[in-house]
């Protein structure tokens, strides 16, 4: 077991998560492959071979900022579903919970992960593959079963696909300051989504 993988008191777990969120900023606006370890070390205030005790190399660095984006998510969206009272609820709990993530604290970790995904090894990928389809596999269920009640359309893999693709482009175009919230923007693309008789119900 080396020091990346053994565990660790909890003011080296704080800055390990320190060091995450920072990458996740600087992947995001700088790229990957154009961030350096010695912008790393800085963002954190650290020596650049300091990073080397927490991660054993940039790579895990990069997925360890996608892993924190993606587990995140999918954690808060199971609790939101596990508390919600209606099948409209919990629908409403997928596009409430996935933009409050990707255009709140997960922003740059979940952007990264939607366009830093070609810099990761087909070592690496598996692992993250298996988180995302969590985070998918909880969509798909609601979907299904808003399908079977009449509230959304019938191919709901399409659906998923497409809702998730039109979701994640909103950190191209949305603005805090546009006159809509994020709740709000939520419950405008949802109403998009569901059938126009309960739409409107």
């Amino acid at each position: 077991m080396n020091a990346s993988e053994a565990p660790q008191p909890p003011e080296e777990n704080s800055r390990r998560m320190a060091l995450i969120r920072a990458a996740a900023i600087l992947f995001r606006d700088q790229g990957y492959e154009r961030t350096t370890v010695r912008d790393l070390g800085s963002a954190v205030g650290m020596q650049s071979g300091s990073l080397f005790y927490h991660f054993r190399t940039k790579e895990e660095i990069l997925v360890a900022v996608m892993a924190l984006g993606i587990a995140s998510t999918t954690e808060q969206l199971a609790e939101a579903l596990a508390q919600a009272s209606s099948l409209q609820d919990k629908l409403a709990a997928l596009f409430r919970v996935h933009l409050n993530s990707l255009l709140g604290d997960n922003q740059a970790a979940l952007e990264v992960m939607l366009y830093e995904w070609r810099s990761v090894s087909e070592a690496a990928k598996p692992g993250l593959v298996i988180l995302r389809d969590r985070y998918e596999a909880l969509w798909q269920q609601v979907l299904d079963e808003a399908a079977a009640a009449g509230l959304v359309k019938q191919d709901t893999r399409l659906l998923r696909r497409t809702l998730l693709g039109s979701l994640h482009w909103t950190v191209q175009w949305f603005k805090r300051d546009g006159g809509l919230t994020v709740d709000e923007l939520a419950n405008n693309m949802l109403r998009l989504v569901l059938l126009e008789s309960t739409a409107n119900s």
